[in-house]
């Protein structure tokens, strides 16, 4: 066996025992029965396919991820800002067995009750009127058939000079072609070799990473350029970028969706992370106070099972003929079971409300701990229930990769689960937690954070 995993130790090390209501640690780190699976998979699967703190996950329940040899985990991950009700909702798997007791597993797109259900909850939930939506796999999919509408929107309408099609530095919109291609961090587009002309990064906003935060800017950019408003088909942006979470100045932002109004280009928010309350509202766009043409869903979507959607408005939506825009798993009907049961439980629990509950608490205490790191620690970033820290080199505003990968191996020993760090360079420590967390629950996770970046930082 390899002495590591991605950057994590695979040896497996004595650690602080931990018996607390939230975290049980019994074992060493990594656990030595579990070594065998992690050899298997090195030997089996793809290096690309590994990376994450070395958890061999036997189950997970509500905020909490377990093993089978005894340890317990607090979940700051939610997978991957998936299991926004919690990890095996009862709702969830009630759902699911009522399904597979019909059995219905598949229909590819002849229709189900359970897909045009969920269409109508979608378009219902929607803040806006004249909007359809159609499902799909996975977020890549999703943001690809984003990119196809503006294209194909900006062509039909307008002709071929109509083609431009405008997003973000540092953005991540998935791993197929087109997503990277509007992607922005260059480093992922290397296996394209040459780029397609038409797709064109800006700037993002944030204030940390870029200080210059005028719309002008955009516009400054798309000069340099050559491209001229009108040869604009689409503008797509995360709705906060999960490399932070880095979100919108209102002022900018506003600015945007006049400048694509009144130059007919589709305004898409890609909400595939930001959705269904993770932000303390339905969408994260909601905060801005914008109208977007086109939206991309996906992971808290369902809370469970792979399902993503497109939201856009009816004209836009329905460019393409019958036949022409599926999937074969459009709206299969495990994962429509599992989102119509996530909504609805969305709908009637506490979620929202806990996100809007929570969010103070949870920057205040990492705001408090950067603070006392204030040479390693850039920034602090927090909506709703996503959060995060940027891990820098003492001093600067470079990224230190190193370091942020040590401060969540430290939190993994201490029983405390979060997915490898992200950002552009993997500096951003990510807290991610199921939106069902008890306060005391995330207190204490913010405790055993401050514990290991003392430990690591001195």
């Amino acid at each position: 066996m390899k002495a590591q995993v991605g950057k994590y130790s695979m040896v497996p090390e004595t650690v602080e025992q931990v018996s607390t209501k939230h975290r049980r640690i019994v074992t060493k780190l990594p656990v030595p029965e579990s070594l065998a699976y992690f050899e298997m998979m090195d030997k089996y699967e793809p290096v690309s396919m590994q990376g994450q703190p070395p958890v061999l996950i036997d189950r997970s329940e509500g905020c909490y991820v377990y093993d089978k040899y005894g340890n317990k985990w607090l979940d700051w991950s939610s997978g991957v800002l998936i299991s926004n009700i919690g990890n095996g909702n009862k709702v969830i798997i009630d759902a699911l067995q009522k399904m597979l007791g019909k059995p219905l597993l598949s229909t590819y797109v002849f229709p189900h009750e359970g897909r045009t259900q969920l269409a109508k909850l979608l378009c219902e939930l929607f803040p806006f009127d004249g909007y359809k939506a159609y499902f799909l796999a996975t977020g890549s999919e999703a943001t690809e058939n984003c990119i196809k509408l503006a294209k194909t929107y900006g062509l039909k309408k307008y002709g071929k000079d109509k083609k431009y099609f405008i997003s973000f530095k540092n953005a991540f919109h998935g791993r197929t072609m087109g997503a990277q291609l509007a992607g922005g961090m260059d480093g992922q587009k290397a296996w394209l070799g040459k780029l397609d002309e038409t797709f064109i990064q800006v700037p993002f906003p944030d204030g940390y990473k870029c200080e210059d935060t005028r719309f002008e800017l955009f516009l400054e950019v798309l000069k340099r350029h050559g491209v001229e408003p009108e040869q604009v088909c689409g503008v797509m942006s995360e709705s906060f970028q999960g490399v932070g979470p880095d979100s919108f100045p209102l002022d900018y932002i506003k600015k945007l969706e006049k400048w694509c109004k009144s130059n007919d280009v589709l305004l898409i928010m890609d909400e595939v992370q930001a959705g269904f309350c993770r932000s303390g509202k339905w969408f994260m766009f909601e905060h801005y106070g914008i109208q977007p043409d086109i939206v991309a869903c996906g992971k808290g979507i369902s809370s469970s099972l792979p399902l993503s959607a497109v939201i856009g408005r009816e004209d836009v939506m329905n460019m393409y003929g019958a036949g022409s825009m599926t999937s074969t798993h459009s709206g299969s009907p495990l994962p429509v079971a599992a989102a119509i049961a996530n909504i609805l439980e969305l709908q009637r629990g506490p979620y929202l409300s806990n996100a809007q509950r929570l969010e103070p608490i949870l920057r205040q205490g990492l705001e408090r701990i950067q603070k006392k790191h204030p040479e390693h620690a850039g920034c602090v970033h927090c909506i709703g229930l996503v959060a995060g820290i940027q891990i820098v080199k003492p001093g600067t505003r470079i990224p230190d990769p190193d370091t942020a990968i040590a401060i969540n191996e430290r939190c993994y020993k201490k029983g405390l689960l979060m997915f490898a760090p992200v950002g552009i360079a993997g500096e951003c420590i990510k807290v991610s937690p199921a939106l069902d967390i008890p306060e005391d629950a995330l207190l204490e996770g913010i405790q055993v954070l401050d514990a290991a970046m003392d430990e690591v930082l001195g």
